[in-house]
């Protein structure tokens, strides 16, 4: 039992990495322009799902540090 749940729990945050990173690249108005480390600035913006930006916001520094050499060919930026 306690196998699964934490095979559920890597799961679930597996599928929740990199989520502020996704999100501000790809769902229209959520991220705010092209810009470098959109996943960290959308997670740390206020909302009621602060207690997701502690799980998110580690993973999205990773990501969005991947994804800069990407970033930096859309700039430049302010």
């Amino acid at each position: 039992m306690m196998l699964l749940r934490g095979t559920i729990v890597a799961i679930s945050v597996l599928a929740l990495s990199g989520c502020g990173s996704i999100i501000s690249r790809t769902v229209p108005g959520q991220g705010h322009g092209n810009q470098y480390y959109p996943g960290v600035q959308w997670d740390v913006r206020d909302t009621a799902w602060r207690f997701i930006t502690i799980i998110d916001l580690p993973l999205s520094l990773v990501l969005d540090t991947l994804l800069l050499p990407v970033d930096a060919s859309h700039g430049p930026y302010e």
